[in-house]
Formats: C-alpha cells, structure tokens, sequence
C-alpha cells in the first residue's frame, strides 16, 4: 500500500518555478510586450492538460516581471479566431478568448487567491476567492485598484470567417492591491500562481495552464497546484 501510494506521488508533475526578474526599463501597457524590459523575461509556456477537449491545441506564450510599483504580466497568443462579446467590468470573460493569473501573495496558506480573467476586448474580471471546507466562495464585488490593462489584435474580432494570426495582452497591477496577504515583495520571496488561457467558441473550447492542476475537468482553481513565481533582482 506504501509502494502504491508512493508511485502516485511520483507520477504527479512536478510544481513549475519561474524566477521574476525586475524590469531593467519602463513598461508601456499598449499590449505589445516589445518593450526591452520583456527580452530579459523567461519564456512561460502553457500546457494542454485535457485531452477530452475539442478545441485547437494554440500557442501561449507568458512571461512576467516587476518593479518597485508593480507586477507586471505579458501574453502572446496564437489564434486565428478570435472571439470576444463581454464589454463590462466583471462580466465572465473566461467564456470569451481570454486569458488568466490566480496569485498567492502568501504561499503558507492556499485558502485565499486573487484571481483577474482578462478578454481579448482588455475587460478584466477580477476577485477573491476563499476556499473553505473544499469548497470555492468567489467574491466578485472586490476590485482590483490602477490597473493597466490592454490588448493588441492581430486579425480581425468576431470575424468568423477568415483567418487571424493572433493576440498578445500586457498588464499591470499595483502592489497595493496585495496588502490585505502580503506586502510588496523583496528579493528571494516567493509567491504562487496559475497562469490560464480559454482560447475558442463552444463547443470546441480548449484551456491551457502553466501549472497542471491535476482535475479531470478543465478547472484551474487549485491553490495547492499553483506553480513558484520567485522574485529575484
């Protein structure tokens, strides 16, 4: 039983650790992660962990970094079809071509995350999620304050069809906005997240992760299964 039990744990993937390095430069949040800064970020490439989807298998690229003021997060998507109806603050992007970042700012508990889903038209729909007893309370109501948040698109929106190239997304959110967990980080902490893309229409949707959360159904909201951000100078 032992054994067993062992064999399990080493089939698990191993948790993702990506050090953060601090931007040598100014950011502008224009949706084109061509600033220098971004070339000395590592490259973040997500993973298609459900086989019994039906959408295509496309290409996201995320890299992330930070300065005294804020963290800092780019997306490059492959795509070529882009779809996106939500217009409103905080109405369900993830069910449009949208991307996402869960952030622990502290990785001792996993109860509590701030979670922001982000179309491809720059709506954010951002939250607290606690966690108690297995189950998920999502606190919509909570905002996120400044900011930055756009989007570039190489193709053509809602155009159904011809064939698009892609799109890429650029953001940027305040330390402050993490005070209530943690304060600004330092070099050498170490805080989690998961790093999501939803990419088509239904039926043929397909999610895509940088950590693997280990659930049968497409479902990142797994804190335990949130991959390292390590900050480093």
């Amino acid at each position: 039983m032992l054994l067993c039990f062992a064999g399990v744990l080493a089939a698990q993937p191993p948790i993702p650790r990506y050090e953060v390095k601090r931007a040598a430069g100014p950011i502008v949040i224009d949706g084109k992660p061509d600033d220098k800064a971004w070339a000395a970020a590592g490259k973040i490439e997500l993973i298609f962990p459900w086989e019994s989807q039906t959408g295509a298998k496309q290409k996201t690229i995320a890299k992330v970094l930070w300065d005294d003021r804020n963290l800092y997060v780019s997306y490059e998507c492959e795509d070529t079809d882009i779809v996106a109806f939500r217009t409103q603050h905080d109405d369900p992007t993830y069910l449009d071509d949208a991307v996402e970042i869960m952030i622990n700012p502290l990785p001792s508990q996993t109860g509590m995350y701030y979670g922001l889903e982000m179309n491809v038209r720059a709506v954010l729909y951002d939250y607290v999620m606690y966690q108690v007893n297995g189950a998920n309370h999502l606190f919509k109501q909570f905002d996120l304050q400044g900011v930055q948040l756009a989007t570039f698109i190489d193709g053509t929106l809602n155009m159904r069809g011809d064939k698009d190239k892609g799109w890429s997304l650029e953001v940027a959110i305040p330390w402050s906005n993490f005070s209530g967990l943690a304060g600004q980080p330092k070099a050498g902490d170490v805080w989690t997240a998961n790093i999501n893309r939803w990419d088509g229409v239904e039926p043929n949707r397909r999610m895509s992760n940088w950590s693997d959360p280990l659930r049968p159904t497409p479902d990142p909201h797994v804190p335990a299964r949130f991959g390292q951000l390590v900050f480093v100078p």
